[in-house]
C-alpha cells in the first residue's frame, strides 16, 4: 500500500479537475478533437478525473487500470475500424494514460504512446494543462491520419468530441 500516493489523492479535491481545465479550455480541446478528426477516420476521447476513491486505491489500481476502465465504459473500443484513442489524465497522479483500440494500437505500438504520455506529462508539471492536451491531441491526429486516413467524404462521429470531466 503506498501511503503517499493515498495522501496525495485524499488532498486532491474534487473541483481539481474543473480548475485545471475550466469551461473555456474544454471548448478548446473539443474544437481540436472535432477539427482533427476531419482528416483521419479514427476516433478521439479526453477524460480528465481529479482523484481516485479512498476504496480504489486501498484495492491498488493503478492509473492505467483505471484509463482501460474508462475506455471500456466510454466504448472507445466500439468504432467501425478499431481506431479509437483515450486520453485519459489522473490528476492526482499527474499521470497520462492513453488507451488505443487495437486497430491503432497495433499500427503504433507501445513506444510512441509511452512518449506521447511523457510529453504531456511534462507540459501538466509546468502547469499547462490545456496546451498539453491540445499538443497531444495534435500528435495523435498524425498517428491516425497517417494510418486512418479519411477516404471520400467525412463520415460519422461515431464517439463525442466534448472532453469528460469525471
Amino acid at each position: 500500500m503506498d501511503l503517499v500516493r493515498i495522501a496525495r489523492h485524499l488532498f486532491v479535491l474534487p473541483g481539481a479537475a474543473r480548475r485545471a481545465f475550466p469551461p473555456g479550455s474544454l471548448d478548446v480541446i473539443e474544437k481540436a478533437i472535432r477539427e482533427t478528426e476531419r482528416t483521419h477516420a479514427g476516433q478521439i476521447r479526453f477524460a480528465v478525473e481529479s482523484a481516485l476513491d479512498l476504496a480504489v486505491l486501498l484495492r491498488g489500481r493503478s492509473a492505467r487500470e483505471r484509463a482501460l476502465e474508462v475506455f471500456s465504459h466510454l466504448r472507445v473500443w466500439d468504432t467501425e475500424h478499431n481506431n479509437g484513442v483515450l486520453i485519459y489524465l489522473l490528476l492526482a497522479d499527474r499521470d497520462v494514460e492513453i488507451v488505443a483500440d487495437r486497430g491503432i494500437h497495433r499500427q503504433v505500438g507501445d513506444e510512441a504512446w509511452a512518449a506521447l504520455c511523457s510529453e504531456m506529462e511534462r507540459k501538466f508539471r509546468d502547469g499547462r494543462f490545456a496546451a498539453g492536451v491540445e499538443e497531444g491531441i495534435a500528435a495523435i491526429n498524425a498517428l491516425l491520419a497517417r494510418h486512418f486516413p479519411r477516404e471520400g467524404e467525412a463520415g460519422a462521429n461515431e464517439l463525442p468530441d466534448r472532453p469528460l470531466i469525471l
